[in-house]
């Protein structure tokens, strides 16, 4: 648990996948990612499912729900897939129950942020996996996802949001928005068109929950960017502008699909940019 302010931050996951190393990085060469991401004999590397939980004095807030625990066998073979007790076990183990939630902030609707929204109930149908809680979506980003183009159908699952809708229990965020005081989405594009992260302020301290926009701590420098970005230079323009004031303003920045460094803040050496992480 890290305290800022007064609000409490806990990494709670849903697991580890792997995906395929060239499309994490992109145009950077193997040669010089696969000294901090090693490959296995498919190429593929290890990633984390990291999603946050938020104790504020009003709320009890999730961001992102990880990949889910409903996918047939082929699918986790593709990927690799290792949840153990997943994120609804990892919320117990922190005394959270799922009915105590009462927000989920999306940062994007690709399968392994939101694959945790919805759990299939004995009689085979699907059901919020929070009942009581407000799921909060960019508009944009969920128009998207009922008709993605050939490029990126794979990545949108309807089976992920069509029950929150039945329930009633999707709320949009047009642009940039505060969901609650002291908590934030922030719309930079650049992986989808609408990929949003999410901004934490209490106090005299900030985090930044990065999401797709740096996935993990590998991806600290500017050209390191996603094949899966459907916007590359938007990518790079916007996560140049956060980390620079990231670094200015000491935030906490926590990282997604960071198989293990989760946390930390940024640090300048001559001009060198690196990370000292915390602990979570």
């Amino acid at each position: 648990m890290i305290a800022l302010g007064e609000f409490e931050i806990f990494v709670v996951s849903d697991g580890k996948f792997k995906l395929d190393g060239g499309a994490m990085f992109g145009v950077v060469p193997k040669v010089v990612w696969q000294r901090t991401n090693p490959a296995n004999e498919n190429n593929r590397i290890q990633l984390g499912l990291n999603c946050l939980m938020i104790k504020t004095a009003n709320d009890l807030i999730l961001v992102d729900t990880g990949i889910g625990g409903f996918h047939d066998a082929k699918f986790s073979s593709m990927f690799e897939i290792e949840r153990g007790g997943g994120l609804v076990g990892q919320l117990a183990e922190n005394g959270v129950q799922p009915e105590d939630v009462t927000r989920v902030i999306l940062t994007h609707l690709h399968f392994d942020h939101c694959g945790g929204n919805c759990t299939r109930a004995e009689d085979g149908t699907l059901r919020p996996t929070f009942p009581n809680a407000v799921y909060h979506c960019n508009r944009g980003e969920f128009d998207y996802a009922q008709d993605p183009d050939a490029r990126s159908r794979a990545s949108y699952l309807a089976q992920n949001w069509d029950a929150l809708k039945v329930a009633g229990q999707l709320q949009f965020n047009d642009g940039d928005a505060e969901i609650v005081p002291g908590i934030s989405v922030r719309v930079t594009g650049g992986h989808t068109r609408d990929h949003q992260i999410v901004m934490i302020e209490s106090g005299d301290r900030k985090a930044c929950f990065l999401a797709d926009l740096v996935p993990t701590d590998s991806h600290l420098k500017t050209p390191y960017v996603m094949g899966y970005d459907l916007y590359p230079g938007t990518t790079m323009k916007v996560k140049q502008e956060v980390l620079q004031q990231a670094l200015a303003e000491q935030w906490l920045l926590l990282f997604e699909h960071a198989p293990s460094v989760q946390a930390g803040y940024l640090v300048q050496d001559n001009d060198k940019i690196g990370l000292t992480g915390v602990a979570v």
